[in-house]
């Protein structure tokens, strides 16, 4: 079964919290740099002189939505190799 997506591969250490915060926090501003990018884009159509403007600034924005996936799945994956890791490392004093 798959430990990616679940709570408790990113509570699992304080590696994987520290981990998980960090990748929070790139994806919180990644998400607020999209929002705003898309909020003054739209203030900006309103006027011709400035339409150039603001159609590059939806396509940053929209560049800025694809990110947050891409940062949600890089996360998890590196969380599923942090746990797995330690999972090996553990193995090995076993034997």
């Amino acid at each position: 079964m798959t430990k990616l997506f679940r709570h408790e591969t990113r509570q699992s250490t304080a590696r994987t919290r520290r981990l998980y915060a960090r990748y929070e926090l790139a994806h919180t501003i990644v998400d607020f740099a999209a929002a705003v990018l898309f909020l003054v884009g739209s203030v900006l159509f309103f006027w011709d002189e400035t339409q150039f403007t603001a159609t590059w600034m939806f396509v940053f924005g929209s560049l800025f939505f694809c990110v947050k996936p891409t940062l949600r799945l890089t996360r998890e994956i590196h969380l599923f190799r942090a746990g797995d890791t330690e999972t090996l490392a553990d193995a090995e004093t076993l034997d």
